[in-house]
């Protein structure tokens, strides 16, 4: 989905919200790494997926410092500032449809096991961590969950509702929860449905024993599509990070450059 090469885009959004750069005081010294060429690092990573011992040093910047200035910039809460402003820009674009939502989820690898992970279904019991997705209408990602590849479905679907973002852009006041929320079986619980209707929120999540032919799937396919745009940043196809700081941050990136991405697409 995305090129190797960070675009001007956005390095002109997220430049902004990083801190002042440091300049070289009185008693000289070596001049610190500036913030392009971290984030450009940054953008590699994610995009191409490597380790960041790996990072070439053509890019004039080892993968150890842009790793580090990466979760300084997380723990100040800089990455979800982001996803947040994308967010908003698409609001005010009118590119996001809040009323209605889509969630799923996905597995991926976890090399070396970490925060976030547990035997995974797919991988032959091998530690993996699980995605949770929920998108708008059109398939935007709001929230990105991380938990361990071996935790229900039925276990991930209200803490990540709750997390819906209040999106500014437009006068008033922002919506606190979508209208309604589609769901496949995996997601099929009636003591979940009665919760989501309390909340103001009506399910559409496929019952297990049903009949085929449901016609959700008109409606949920964004999500998967949106699913392959995450793991179209080869970071996000495998974890190699132990922390669930870094799984954060992951997560926070990978969501504002898909926000970006549909940004771009739909600019004239």
């Amino acid at each position: 989905m995305a090129d190797a090469r960070m675009p001007e885009k956005f390095f002109e959004l997220a430049y902004p919200m990083l801190p002042v750069e440091k300049e070289i005081g009185r008693a000289g010294g070596r001049p610190r790494t500036t913030h392009r060429i971290v984030l450009k690092v940054i953008w590699f990573v994610l995009v191409t997926g490597c380790r960041w011992k790996d990072v070439p040093q053509e890019m004039g910047c080892c993968g150890e410092t842009a790793r580090t200035r990466l979760q300084t910039w997380e723990r100040a809460g800089i990455w979800a500032q982001l996803h947040q402003l994308f967010l908003t820009m698409l609001n005010h674009e009118n590119q996001l449809h809040l009323e209605t939502t889509i969630i799923d989820s996905t597995l991926v690898r976890a090399f070396g096991g970490g925060d976030a992970t547990g035997p995974s279904p797919v991988y032959r019991r091998k530690k993996g961590t699980k995605f949770t997705l929920l998108v708008d209408r059109e398939g935007v990602p709001l929230v990105i969950h991380a938990a361990p590849a071996n935790v229900s479905d039925q276990c991930e679907i209200l803490p990540t509702v709750v997390d819906f973002p209040r999106v500014g852009g437009k006068r008033g006041r922002p919506r606190t929860h979508p209208e309604s929320l589609y769901g496949d079986a995996g997601y099929d619980c009636e003591a979940t449905r009665t919760l989501l209707r309390w909340l103001g929120i009506e399910p559409h999540i496929r019952h297990r024993t049903g009949d085929h032919g449901s016609h959700l799937g008109r409606v949920r396919w964004v999500v998967e599509r949106t699913i392959s745009w995450i793991k179209g940043l080869r970071r996000m196809r495998v974890r190699y990070d132990r922390s669930e700081t870094s799984i954060d941050v992951w997560t926070s990136i990978a969501a504002a450059v898909v926000c970006l991405h549909i940004l771009m697409e739909s600019a004239p």
